[in-house]
């Protein structure tokens, strides 16, 4: 990766609506070597989507969240990854990691109330072959997501005390 294609990178994480023309501009660089810089990292599949972060919680507040630590056994000459494949296929899971520690992967589910998750881990996620064990944890609250923060801080407005 060239050090330009990271410069650009970084100024797409922090806002994927800047277009060629102002990163150009922000990079004294010219258009055209913006655009293609850009295009190897969408060819190379570093840049894989460029993706609005919403707060749901605001839109539908019966939308739920949950994290599922899964223990299974590795399928032979593939390990974990068909295991993986097999489970981010489904509609509901939005991301799946593989972990070190206590548990092999960890998924991420959304669905529309309490009960889809239930229903997801019980009759999909928790008859895969290979599943051994499965804990679910459901998010109460997101307060910060992708470097972006949900809420505004609120001022502490206590008064100071001093000795």
């Amino acid at each position: 990766m060239t050090p330009l294609q990271r410069q650009i990178l970084d100024l797409l994480t922090e806002d994927a609506r800047r277009d060629i023309r102002l990163l150009a501009a922000l990079l004294g660089e010219d258009e055209a070597v913006v655009r293609d810089a850009v295009q190897a990292l969408e060819d190379d599949r570093v840049i894989v989507k460029y993706a609005t972060v919403c707060n749901w919680s605001k839109i539908d507040p019966q939308r739920v969240t949950a994290l599922i630590e899964v223990t299974m056994t590795p399928e032979r000459g593939r390990g974990f990854d068909a295991m993986a494949e097999h489970m981010y296929l489904y509609p509901e899971v939005r991301s799946v990691y593989l972990m070190s520690g206590a548990y092999d992967l960890l998924v991420e589910v959304e669905g529309a109330n309490l009960r889809d998750i239930a229903t997801f881990v019980s009759s999909k996620l928790s008859t895969i072959e290979r599943v051994l064990s499965t804990k679910t944890f459901f998010v109460l609250k997101k307060y910060k997501q992708d470097g972006i923060i949900f809420e505004q801080r609120t001022k502490d407005e206590r008064m100071s005390v001093t000795p």
